[in-house]
């Protein structure tokens, strides 16, 4: 598994010249994405609408509105 190249706008384009907040998405030489985001899994999982399930290995991360906003137009449609 490798990153093919990043999704949308980097951290330092979106204002973080600190390292502070850094979402990210990458796009990987399979096809699937990654994603870097603050963990979230304790306070979203029961949440979680009930036709949603997460697996024991599967962890909820919370990405900006700004970093998926700017990756809009370079996630493919297919």
């Amino acid at each position: 598994m490798k990153i093919v190249r990043r999704i949308g706008a980097s951290p330092r384009e979106r204002g973080s010249a600190t390292g502070q907040s850094c979402p990210d998405i990458f796009e990987l030489n399979d096809g699937n994405f990654a994603v870097i985001g603050t963990e979230a899994t304790a306070q979203l999982d029961a949440e979680l609408p009930p036709d949603a399930s997460r697996a024991d290995y599967e962890r909820i991360v919370v990405i900006t509105r700004d970093t998926l906003l700017r990756a809009k137009a370079q996630i493919p449609d297919a």
